[in-house]
C-alpha cells in the first residue's frame, strides 16, 4: 500500500500559496515550477482542493489562494481532498478469494477490523497535524539556513 504523490504534491502547493502569497501570482505554472512536475498535475490537484473548500482559484487572471485558517486544514482534509479512495476503504481487497479454501472463505472476516483499525489510527494521525505546523516547520528551516549562510 502507498498513498499517492496527490497528497504531498498537495501539501506543497499549499505551502508555496501560503509563503509565496504576497510576492506572486499563484498559477499553476508557479507551482509546477517549484514541485518539479507537469502543470495539468497541479490545475488538477488545484481543482480538487478548491472543491474541498480549502482553496479559491481565480478565473481570468488567475491565481490561487488558501481560503481556510491554517491551523483548520488537516493533513487528514487534504487526504481526502486528493486521494480518490472511498470513505474506510484504504486498503483495496482483493476480490475473489477462493470460497473452497478455509483461508480463502475466512480472510474477510479475519482482516476487516484489523485494517479498519489501522486505517483508523492513520487519519487520527493525519487530523493531528495541520498546514500551520508545515508553516512554523518552514519558518524554521528557512530561518536555519539564512543563518547558516552568514
Amino acid at each position: 500500500m502507498q498513498i499517492s504523490s496527490r497528497f504531498t504534491i498537495a501539501i506543497h502547493m499549499l505551502t508555496c500559496m501560503e509563503n509565496f502569497k504576497d510576492e506572486y501570482k499563484i498559477t499553476s505554472d508557479f507551482l509546477a515550477s517549484s514541485i518539479n512536475v507537469n502543470p495539468v498535475i497541479i490545475r488538477r490537484i488545484l481543482s480538487q482542493l478548491r472543491d474541498a473548500g480549502i482553496i479559491e482559484v481565480k478565473r481570468g487572471t488567475g491565481g490561487a489562494a488558501v481560503i481556510k485558517p491554517l491551523d483548520e486544514i488537516t493533513f487528514l482534509d487534504v487526504y481526502r481532498a486528493v486521494e480518490c479512495i472511498e470513505e474506510n476503504t484504504l486498503f483495496h481487497f482483493h476480490e475473489n478469494p477462493n470460497p473452497d479454501c478455509p483461508v480463502g472463505k475466512n480472510i474477510h472476516n479475519i482482516l476487516d477490523d484489523k485494517l479498519k483499525r489501522v486505517q483508523d489510527a492513520m487519519e487520527r494521525e493525519l487530523d493531528a497535524i495541520t498546514l500551520a505546523d508545515v508553516m512554523r516547520d518552514l519558518e524554521k528551516y528557512i530561518g536555519e539556513s539564512r543563518a547558516g549562510m552568514k
